[in-house]
């Protein structure tokens, strides 16, 4: 059956039933994998968050310990330059000279001063690092571990249900085939609108299948009848 012979509405009404059937059936398929495919790019997109914060704290952490370090060169060069002016002091040969070596003395002293507080600041500053980046990287293990149990979830149930899929798709574009370019550019119009993919329902309890609202009578028997495609006054399904 191809799309260029004329087909009955009777007709056109089973092969868009049929390519529900086939096309709820791989829906289905996707539930079972619920949000597991979801889920796992979650998490694959928190641990990249995660080993960027790991990262950014080892490399702040180094920074601030190379700070002390530099802070520490030039406390040791400072003492050494007092220690230098001491001695040159008692060599002096006037009073202005005396003093400028004084003040360079107190210059050194202040920078001493400064350094030591400047490692004392990095000091507390690394330990807040450390402490953010010892629970990070817990987190960060937690989530990779999290990551891989999830997909081998993934992993099963995929290997259980894509030859199910791939058999499922292949009918649904064979269905499709025979299915005018108008209608079915509509079914999926309709499918992609309603998260259960629905877009041709049966009668149910004298109510539509995919709204449950009621159906009048008249219009039942229209519907029966078969002579037209009908859409819900509700929700639009077929």
């Amino acid at each position: 059956m191809t799309k260029n012979i004329e087909l009955t509405v009777e007709e056109k009404l089973q092969n868009l039933f049929g390519l529900q059937s086939i096309d709820s059936q791989i829906d289905e398929i996707k539930v079972l994998r619920g949000e597991l495919p979801m889920e796992v790019n979650d998490l694959e997109d928190e641990i990249t968050g995660l080993q960027s914060r790991v990262s950014k704290l080892e490399d702040e952490i180094k920074g601030l310990q190379q700070s002390i370090s530099d802070n520490e060169n030039g406390i040791s060069a400072a003492k050494a330059l007092v220690e230098k002016y001491e001695g040159q002091q008692g060599n002096v040969k006037n009073n202005r000279e005396f003093d400028a070596l004084t003040k360079e003395i107190e210059l050194q002293n202040l920078e001493v001063q400064l350094s030591e507080k400047k490692i004392r600041d990095a000091n507390t500053e690394i330990k807040g690092k450390e402490e953010y980046l010892t629970t990070s990287q817990e987190k960060l293990s937690t989530r990779e571990a999290d990551l891989v149990r999830k997909k081998l979830e993934l992993e099963e149930i995929v290997a259980k249900t894509e030859k199910d899929e791939a058999k499922l798709t292949k009918k649904s574009t064979s269905q499709q085939k025979k299915i005018e370019d108008r209608l079915l550019v509509a079914y999926h119009r309709i499918r992609n609108n309603y998260r259960n993919g629905l877009a041709v329902v049966t009668i149910e309890r004298d109510s539509c299948g995919g709204c449950f609202a009621k159906i009048p009578p008249q219009r039942q028997l229209e519907i029966r009848q078969r002579k037209r495609l009908i859409l819900c006054e509700h929700c639009g399904r077929v």
